[in-house]
């Protein structure tokens, strides 16, 4: 493997690791994967983007939310545009470590908001978020806010005939918006959180309903072995929501947020997975140590 590849992971540990696994899993001998199951999986909120002070999608559905309160005023007394108008911390606390009754209660709100659209009328809206919206901080779209190095990891494996696949707790719909030209990868390969969808008279339209069960713990690996008959053999987080899927692969990478001068630094909703990568030998990525470049 040449220089250039993980460019802008420092030379160390960590980056050793990694390239270490993908040869060994790439190169005839005891640790060979069949190219058929060479599995790669990673969360997206603080994995692949940045996640504070709340994750992006969130971003985009309260705007809306706010909308609808203004047209009807007694949604302001229901979760979760209570929490939303009164700026409730305890609430969003909650959705800061994705619990799961917190974040259900959004997803099943957020499918009412869009019940009844077109996939089409959903991606339009996405895109004018995408182009108009920045992250409060560093003051740039989110879509711009990808870290890069994550983005040189996908280059390596794709090379080596991994497939890569994210998995997260967020909208699928949403995300595959912009996994293509974002990620590089196609958005069949986006698995996570969804509403249903019907089918009639020529046009196809999102239900009131969830799509089975919310993308998040133990739902990650179940999700992933449904959408690809396989489990990981390479899988990257940054939360608790994260260990099962993690737990799951061959080869665990987690990142740690320690990087308060470039972006944040936090492990609210990440204590216990950093003491089960201690526990299990997982790799654990050092943003601040490990990273040259992030965005």
């Amino acid at each position: 493997m040449t220089e250039k590849v993980l460019a802008s992971w420092k030379d160390g540990p960590t980056k050793r690791a990694v390239l270490d696994f993908v040869r060994s899993a790439t190169t005839p001998g005891a640790a060979f994967i069949e190219v058929a199951d060479r599995i790669a999986t990673f969360d997206n909120d603080g994995t692949l983007w940045v996640e504070q002070p709340l994750p992006p999608q969130f971003d985009f559905v309260f705007r809306t939310w706010e909308e609808e309160v203004k047209a009807d005023p007694q949604l302001a007394g229901r979760q979760p545009y209570k929490a939303l108008i009164e700026r409730d911390q305890g609430f969003f606390q909650g959705l800061a470590t994705q619990e799961p009754q917190v974040v259900s209660t959004l997803l099943e709100a957020f499918a009412r908001s869009w019940a009844g659209t077109t996939p089409q009328d959903f991606d339009a809206q996405v895109r004018e978020w995408m182009s108009t919206v920045r992250q409060p901080k560093l003051g740039r779209p989110y879509v711009e806010l990808v870290y890069r190095p994550m983005l040189e990891l996908f280059d390596l494996l794709h090379t080596h005939e991994f497939r890569v696949f994210v998995c997260s707790g967020g909208g699928r719909d949403f995300m595959r918006v912009f996994a293509e030209e974002t990620w590089g990868i196609p958005k069949e390969n986006v698995i996570g959180s969804a509403a249903a969808y019907t089918y009639a008279d020529g046009r196809l339209v999102r239900s009131r309903e969830l799509l089975g069960d919310l993308d998040l713990g133990a739902g990650k690996p179940e999700h992933i072995f449904a959408h690809t008959g396989r489990l990981p053999v390479l899988a990257g987080g940054n939360a608790d929501v994260d260990i099962e899927m993690l737990a799951s692969a061959r080869f665990a990478l987690l990142v740690n947020h320690d990087d308060e001068q470039r972006e944040f630094a936090y492990t609210t909703g990440a204590e216990t997975s950093l003491a089960k990568a201690a526990e299990l030998g997982w790799t654990v990525v050092s943003m601040k140590n490990d990273w040259t470049t992030l965005f």
